[in-house]
């Protein structure tokens, strides 16, 4: 039962998330409304991290079996992609490389200003 709650939560902050989907004039898909929908009832207690941990903790589990069948359109339509397939790994492998360098970007800009604020805490000693 319990695991039926939990997706029946999730279930409701997805179609919530489709619902602003088709409100909104905004170009964003309806998972990011559902993600930052459920990140701000986690924030603000509204919803607690135990009512859906379980099940959330499957999903995360299972996700790269939903890919396959992605993967398996891609390979249905290798025709099609075949034109343009140098440009597309191109644009991949640049992507990917320019998401890497401005997350790690962030990550040290956090980390610094994170322990300039735990310097000024402690009066300027080191911990």
């Amino acid at each position: 039962m319990k695991y039926l709650q939990e997706c029946g939560i999730i279930l409701g902050i997805t179609l919530v998330g489709e619902w602003l989907k088709n409100i909104l004039p905004l170009p964003v898909p309806a998972g990011v409304y559902g993600l930052f929908l459920l990140l701000f009832l986690l924030c603000k207690g509204i919803l607690k991290l135990e009512q859906i941990e379980t099940t959330g903790n499957f999903f995360l589990e299972i996700m790269s079996v939903m890919f396959v069948p992605a993967a398996v359109g891609l390979m249905d339509s290798y025709e099609l992609i075949l034109p343009v397939l140098i440009p597309l790994i191109s644009i991949c492998g640049i992507s990917t490389i320019i998401v890497m360098a401005v997350t790690g970007k962030a990550a040290d800009w956090m980390i610094h200003r994170r322990e300039t604020s735990i310097k000024k805490k402690n009066g300027g000693l080191k911990s």
